[in-house]
């Protein structure tokens, strides 16, 4: 789902997006004349391999989002959620996407092996 950023105003306007089992509803609203603030809410089951076992589960995603989009380059070093997009569209599929590939980029651990003591041999 793409967005042209002009057509972003004051008024909040409603976003709702799935990408495979994950959900993303929210809205963008212009926070400033270079700025829209997208304040959303990530939903719904992302498929994931335990680190331990390589047992394949699915993880419960529940999450607020909350990021500030910009058409130009940023130069505010104090806040890191922002996301620019120089092209003057905003690209709600990318960010979706980029953050369930955060979570799958983190370690994750099954529910046998969630803490487990034991120590993990496999023999090949």
């Amino acid at each position: 789902m793409k967005i042209i950023f002009d057509k972003v105003g004051q008024t909040a306007k409603p976003v709702s997006l799935k990408v495979g089992e994950v959900a993303l509803t929210g809205t963008l609203q212009k926070s400033g004349y270079h700025r829209v603030l997208l304040d959303a809410k990530m939903e719904g089951a992302l498929p994931l391999v335990c680190d331990r076992c390589g047992q394949a589960f699915d993880q419960q995603v529940d999450a607020p989002l909350k990021l500030t989009l910009s058409d130009r380059i940023s130069e505010d070093k104090d806040d890191l959620d922002i996301i620019e997009f120089l092209d003057g569209v905003i690209d709600v599929t990318y960010i979706l996407e980029s953050e369930m590939n955060a979570i799958e980029g983190a370690f994750h651990y099954c529910d046998s092996c969630d803490g487990s003591e034991e120590a993990l041999e496999i023999e090949y």
